[in-house]
């Protein structure tokens, strides 16, 4: 398998890459934490007007029909200056779910708006005690005339504070953890019995408590068919995990940066202390979990978007366990080479640790992830 770059993904890259470095530093999320929504339009707009938006999308809804490597490529360089706008929510899990579950008339409303940069959405599907179980819903659809009329809350909705639609799991049908009986409705922000609540996420990005108090919705609110849209929220979770891994490479060789470039700044006793064997080695260390970190979160790439459910959850669920181990090694180690600084709001590293923490539980934890490999592998527990 080549894994080289088309001469387009490295001026994708180089273009992504050149814009963060001067449009979006890091110091600029430490202003937007104190937004009302946690990110901007207007880059979401520029954002729109480069085309990154529109990436993974066919041209019969305004995209460029790019692959999910090239989405993984983009993301990777967002998480190394920790940008805050949804493109992952937004872009990758609520907009491709939409994609595959919509009419053409639903993708045209739901994600033309979104690929320019107007726009944006959030899937919204957790709730208290499912974990990250798709299945385990409450939430309710029940049918009134000719549309339906949702009742029940969701919790920690990322870019839910912001979205202009909530892509709704609920059930009309089945009961507890059953797979069937779950649809997915879009439900506009602004519809009447909606409510959000926005809370601060400890990454300095935002998320919304979504109540939903009999919400009445047309039937062209429904996404796909009726009760069987369980397949749809695996799969946008593959698709979520799978970016996290590559933002979370991203934020992994930014962190590899700052630290080297501090060893070989900072002295001590006369000398650079880059020149201390003992820290010479934990640097190599963070190195290779580095490299590790990328290279199954370019398998996640290849295999994040594959109709082959089980292949895809076998690379996905690597790549993620990989990104937790390798990344709490990474930025824990360069807290500590860092020194009492590390620890400080005021240093960059410290939001880096912080985002590390956050993409490690998005989208299925350690445990999650092993237990699920575990289960394809076919493993039996205590044996």
């Amino acid at each position: 398998m080549d894994f080289t770059l088309t001469d387009d993904q490295k001026m994708l890259v180089d273009t992504v890459k050149n814009f963060v470095k001067k449009d979006s530093p890091v110091e600029r999320l430490r202003a937007l934490r104190e937004s009302e929504i946690g990110w901007d339009r207007g880059l979401w707009a520029r954002m729109g007007e480069l085309g990154w938006l529109g990436v993974p999308y066919p041209e019969s809804v305004g995209g460029i029909g790019g692959s999910f490597t090239d989405v993984g490529l983009i993301v990777e360089q967002l998480g190394t200056t920790l940008v805050a706008e949804p493109y992952v929510p937004s872009v990758v899990v609520a907009g491709l779910t939409v994609l595959r579950a919509g009419t053409e008339a639903q993708a045209a409303e739901l994600l033309g708006p979104m690929i320019e940069g107007k726009t944006s959405l959030a899937l919204a599907t957790a709730e208290a005690g499912s974990r990250y179980d798709v299945a385990r819903v409450a939430t309710t659809a029940r049918r009134a005339g000719a549309g339906y009329v949702l009742s029940g809350r969701k919790e920690w909705v990322i870019n839910g504070q912001a979205a202009d639609h909530l892509i709704v799991s609920a059930r009309t049908g089945g009961s507890g953890a059953e797979r069937a009986g779950i649809s997915l409705f879009a439900v506009p922000r602004s519809a009447a019995g909606v409510t959000v609540k926005t809370v601060n996420c400890m990454d300095s990005h935002k998320a919304g408590f979504v109540e939903l108090a009999d919400v009445s919705v047309g039937a062209n609110a429904l996404l796909g068919a009726e009760g069987q849209a369980a397949d749809l929220l695996d799969r946008a979770m593959d698709l979520g995990a799978a970016a996290s891994c590559c933002e979370g490479s991203g934020v992994n060789q930014s962190v590899l940066a700052m630290t080297r470039d501090y060893l070989c700044e900072r002295e001590q006793f006369g000398v650079k202390i880059g020149t201390f064997q003992a820290l010479q080695h934990r640097l190599v260390d963070m190195f290779v979990q580095t490299e590790l970190c990328k290279s199954t979160a370019i398998l996640s790439m290849i295999r994040g978007d594959d109709d082959d459910a089980e292949e895809r959850a076998r690379a996905v669920s690597v790549a993620k366990k990989q990104l937790i181990r390798g990344g709490y090694f990474v930025t824990r180690q360069s807290i500590q080479l860092f020194g009492g600084i590390g620890v400080t709001d005021e240093h960059d590293v410290g939001l880096f640790f912080k985002r590390m923490h956050t993409l490690a539980a998005l989208y299925g934890d350690e445990e999650h992830h092993v237990a699920r490999y575990a289960g394809l592998a076919g493993f039996v527990a205590g044996v």
